[in-house]
């Protein structure tokens, strides 16, 4: 699909319906592909990190999940259509899959919260075919038996949709460095989803997401760790605003 430059990566100008149905191309056509959601803090992480720039540039598909850079967008003359987050995306892929019959292996969590997603996800959609869910150890990107166990493990049962649950950038890395080493057809990034789909943790009410404030919900709930985020590093965009224009 066609990209347009947004700030220092380039992004896919998609509504919703359209990424739905890209990824479904993508499953049909049987062509490993990774799809990755950007905000302010993952084009802040780029910006000083080359080898994660890499990563997202080479993304068959790049989303925007953040009303900010849909802000910046327009500033820019070059308005998106829609903010596509992971946390909305995956709960509307999983309905597609579970009336077509894609299977899905989520990996990633606090152990025992990939699972908990799961039972929930067959509660809501009967016949829905998750084939696989793991929670890997702290550390398991540097440890190479680790990583050719999770290899072994999803290309055992081949998913359509493996959803990643790790952060950026350790989910954006992982990927890129391991997906020729498994066989699932479509891999998702989708940050802190599985605590949703789990229902461990609220997601911010809708008005606050469609206003920008989604970010000062989490940091509401998580302050201590999510200060240096949002009010020392994200307030960096600002530069790169002006360095992009």
């Amino acid at each position: 699909m066609e990209k347009q430059a947004l700030l220092n990566t380039y992004i896919n100008n998609v509504t919703m319906p359209e990424t739905i149905a890209a990824i479904e191309q993508m499953i049909a056509d049987n062509k490993k592909s990774y799809v990755v959601a950007i905000n302010v803090d993952v084009v802040m992480k780029i910006e000083n990190d080359p080898y994660l720039k890499q990563v997202v540039d080479n993304a068959d598909m790049v989303l925007v999940d953040g009303k900010p850079l849909v802000w910046i967008s327009k500033l820019h003359g070059k308005p998106l259509k829609a903010k596509i987050s992971g946390s909305d995306l995956v709960p509307l892929l999983c309905e597609v899959a579970a009336q077509k019959k894609y299977t899905i292996f989520i990996i990633g969590g606090k152990d025992g919260i990939a699972e908990q997603a799961k039972r929930k996800l067959e509660e809501k959609l009967p016949g829905i075919q998750i084939v696989g869910t793991y929670a890997p150890p702290l550390g398991f990107e540097k440890d190479e038996k680790e990583l050719d166990k999770i290899n072994q493990m999803i290309s055992g049962v081949h998913p359509d949709l493996l959803i990643a649950c790790f952060g950026c950038p350790k989910q954006e890395k992982w990927i890129y460095e391991n997906i020729s080493k498994y066989d699932a057809k479509v891999s998702v990034c989708a940050g802190a989803t599985v605590d949703f789909l789990a229902g461990n943790v609220n997601r911010a009410p809708r008005w606050m997401s469609e206003h920008g404030l989604e970010w000062f919900y989490r940091f509401l709930q998580e302050p201590k760790r999510m200060f240096k985020r949002y009010f020392v590093d994200d307030v960096k965009i600002v530069g790169l605003i002006k360095k992009y224009r």
